[in-house]
């Protein structure tokens, strides 16, 4: 199941930049906070998909396991625990502080992956056009 896809790896690459490009220079109350786990759950489900063939939902739904327990160890304060409250990496990485709305973003995102993977495999049906020509 190992085999590497430029195209996801593309896409991981692209989302990991946006994510510099958003904890760097965008402090406000919507982007940073809320789309930035929007896409942080793609950026990873992307990097996993660039070196792992697996199943899109099984993937997907241990990339939003992961990302949940990555948000209740901010409730039970498990950045301090380690002994890194005071790291500004690993609060950037882990984050710090619990909320209900990473965990709306973390599932859009991934909801998100699910229809674009759908549409992916499916393909978007385009109108047929008439093979006949009106003259």
């Amino acid at each position: 199941m190992v085999k590497f896809d430029p195209w996801y790896f593309f896409i991981a690459i692209v989302l990991f930049v946006v994510e510099i490009i958003i904890a760097v220079f965008i402090n406000d109350s919507f982007v940073r906070p809320y789309f930035g786990d929007f896409l942080v759950v793609i950026f990873i489900y992307c990097f996993i998909r660039s070196f792992w063939n697996g199943a899109v939902n099984k993937t997907a739904l241990w990339v939003l396991l992961f990302s949940y327990s990555i948000e209740v160890s901010q409730h039970f304060k498990f950045i301090k625990f380690i002994g890194l409250e005071k790291s500004k990496a690993a609060k950037l990485i882990l984050g710090s502080s619990f909320a209900w709305c990473d965990i709306i973003a973390y599932t859009l995102g991934i909801l998100f992956v699910l229809i674009v993977e759908k549409l992916r495999v499916t393909g978007i049906r385009k109108p047929e056009l008439s093979s006949q020509r009106q003259g």
